[in-house]
């Protein structure tokens, strides 16, 4: 449904070539000479007099979100839904349209407009709670992300455990650098975005409830939750003296760790954070009826983190890098399931680290707090951190013993257990994923043709998917909107009149050269356009949202534009895309939004590209394997047309 589409971040990069064009078009598609910003999100300035803004603050004096206008809204609407209907349906959606404008919608306008002047952002807490907290679905697979690092080789424990000592020394220096607001302002531009994000990725836990979710924040956490062998452990990085551990004492502690864990129990508590958000509530519920489950459960809450130290998965024994790419996606996304390490996990967590005894690191992260770019930057931070060896050699003079959270377990909480086991391994049989390095170019090539690498690839996943299906697919890219105070996303809807008339020409035989690399130019543009808008919050889909949770609110009818075929039909994201830019060589992975759809994670560099791509194997229309094989035939025709046209002025 269109209030329970997950988002997944977009950190869109233009380059450098095309700045001022994108600062034009800019001035021409949005006309708002204050809130003028360059969609490039790769300029950053340092700036130590950051404070993080707070809920029902603005500290950093940032402009509220708009409203858009109602006409604007729905004619954007009526060219994004074209695709998707015949010329009969879109007369009827046309006449909605219409019917809209002049009855309620002018009306829920009025009211949301109103709800704008008494909130700093008036989307914020609303898409909290619709797009995460009141999601009933499984975080795994269907929410969080998994995030692989470069892949390790570690021939010992001992390389395992040092590891992971540089992991969480790493982590306690980025937070250092949050709390002492030292953390570099992200900049579109001129103009600075909202850092409020990286306040809530440390300390940070998901608290089950029935219908809706809560965060709970512990910003002043001093220990992390260590699970190894499924079972779960408080472990302490700082002495009685306050002092940091440094990476032998913390190796240290890991190792009584796995000295009080060598065998693995199939009670994990751990395993019913991947059930459905109700199922797992009830279960909390019941544990917390104990007052040992209680205090248990309390410490992991205020935890900084959770460490999984998980066990060997053959990593090296994968016959290629792209099987190992799929292996290592997996175990950051579910842990492979109740026989693998799919146990030895906390979901609710928004960051755990997973170190794996052959090498599988990475994370997974709980998305309800923050987009993927304080992930994405905390991610380089600590591979930087790792391989300059900065963890500090500071002793610790009295460092506490880990402690093993203990769990009273009743028979009704057992038969949970186990239920929560095999709905795990069902989610991990369904879930296929392709996860691969495209080698035969990557963005250097497209700026050569002065194209936007973003643009360029997002219409290379149009044309694949309508290559395999015939059809238009409906096509999700988030717009982080973080230029307004409590920014989080906006769709990019990138699929277009343009993208279509692009992909039918790219397949016609008949079509010249010329008429194609004229589409494919037509479509980039249309992309780039709407792309502008929606990191100014002037998409289609947020406005949209919060014209229907008007209506829920104040007791009117939900207008029958929502039920309407245009509306169920673009909204309904066959293909999930995001763009994550990690400067180090890792990739982001996650699930479909919708059962036969496509999840494509990317991150082009210089001279290949990263792809992450995913689907569901239980529906017949959808297959990770061909869908690549689509994809890199899309990039490799785009090139071609390209490159054997270069006399072309492009």
């Amino acid at each position: 449904m269109f209030e329970s589409v997950k988002v997944q971040e977009s950190r869109y990069q233009e380059d450098c070539e095309d700045k001022n064009t994108m600062l034009r078009s800019i001035n021409r598609v949005c006309g708002h000479k204050g809130y003028i910003l360059e969609p490039y999100v790769a300029s950053i300035k340092l700036s130590c007099n950051y404070t993080a803004a707070k809920s029902n603050s603005n500290v950093q004096k940032l402009p509220r979100l708009p409203v858009p206008k109602l006409s604007d809204t729905l004619a954007k609407y009526l060219l994004t839904v074209r695709p998707f209907l015949n010329d009969e349906e879109f007369a009827r959606t046309s006449s909605l349209v219409k019917d809209f404008e002049r009855g309620s919608g002018q009306q829920l306008q009025v009211l949301l407009e109103k709800r704008s002047q008494e909130h700093l952002n008036w989307l914020e807490d609303w898409w909290l709670n619709t797009a995460y907290l009141e999601y009933r679905d499984p975080v795994v697979v269907y929410s969080s992300p998994g995030l692989v690092f470069p892949f390790r080789k570690f021939e010992t424990q001992d390389d395992q455990l040092h590891y992971a000592a540089k992991t969480l020394l790493a982590a306690l220096e980025y937070k250092s650098l949050i709390d002492n607001d030292h953390i570099p302002v992200d900049m579109m531009g001129k103009s600075p975005l909202d850092m409020a994000q990286y306040k809530k990725i440390f300390g940070t836990c998901r608290i089950p409830h029935a219908k809706r979710d809560k965060l709970s924040f512990n910003t002043n956490s001093k220990h992390v939750t260590v699970i190894h062998n499924n079972h779960i452990f408080h472990v302490d990085l700082t002495g009685e003296d306050n002092l940091i551990l440094n990476e032998n004492q913390i190796v240290q502690q890991l190792k009584k760790v796995i000295d009080l864990s060598k065998t693995p129990t199939n009670e994990g508590i751990g395993i019913l954070t991947s059930e459905n958000r109700d199922s797992w509530a009830r279960a909390y519920q019941l544990l917390a009826e104990d007052k040992t489950n209680r205090e248990s459960l309390a410490d992991i809450e205020k935890s900084l983190v959770v460490l999984c130290l998980d066990g060997a998965v053959d990593l090296w024994k994968c016959k290629d890098a792209n099987t190992r790419r799929n292996l290592a996606g997996a175990q950051t996304i579910h842990g492979g399931g109740s026989t693998s390490n799919g146990g030895n996990r906390w979901f609710d967590k928004t960051v755990q680290f997973i170190v794996g005894a052959d090498g599988v690191t990475g994370l997974t992260y709980e998305h309800s707090p923050a987009e993927g770019q304080p992930i994405a930057v905390l991610t380089d931070f600590i591979i930087k951190f790792i391989e300059e060896n900065k963890a500090s050699k500071v002793t610790s003079s009295n460092p506490r013993q880990p402690t093993l959270l203990k769990f009273n377990v009743n028979a009704e909480v057992k038969s949970m257990i186990e239920k929560a086991r095999n709905n795990l391994d069902s989610l991990v049989q369904n879930l296929q994923l392709n996860c691969f390095q495209y080698d035969k170019y990557g963005k250097n090539f497209i700026k050569t043709q002065k194209l936007s690498p973003d643009s360029y690839l997002q219409m290379a996943m149009q044309l694949a998917f309508y290559r395999l299906h015939s059809v238009p697919g409906a096509h999700y890219e988030s717009a982080a909107t973080r230029m307004y105070v409590g920014g989080r996303t906006e769709t990019i809807r990138s699929c277009s009149i343009e993208s279509i008339e692009f992909a039918k020409k790219m397949l016609n035989p008949q079509t010249s050269p010329k008429d194609k690399i004229s589409a494919l130019k037509s479509a980039i543009n249309s992309h780039k356009n709407y792309t502008v808008q929606a990191l100014q919050g002037f998409g289609v889909d947020r406005h949209l949202l919060g014209l229907k949770l008007t209506a829920i609110e104040n007791g009117v009818e939900i207008p029958k534009l929502y039920s309407d075929p245009g509306f169920t039909k673009s909204a309904h994201m066959r293909i999930s895309t995001s763009q994550v830019a990690c400067k180090c060589d890792g990739f982001m992975c996650y699930g479909p939004l919708v059962p036969d759809g496509y999840a494509t994670c990317y991150n082009p560099r210089d001279n290949d590209i990263n792809f992450a791509t995913a689907a569901f194997v239980k529906h017949p229309d959808t297959d990770c394997d061909k869908y690549r094989n689509a994809l890199e035939q899309s990039l490799q025709d785009m090139h071609d047309v390209l490159a054997k046209n270069v006399t072309s002025k492009l």
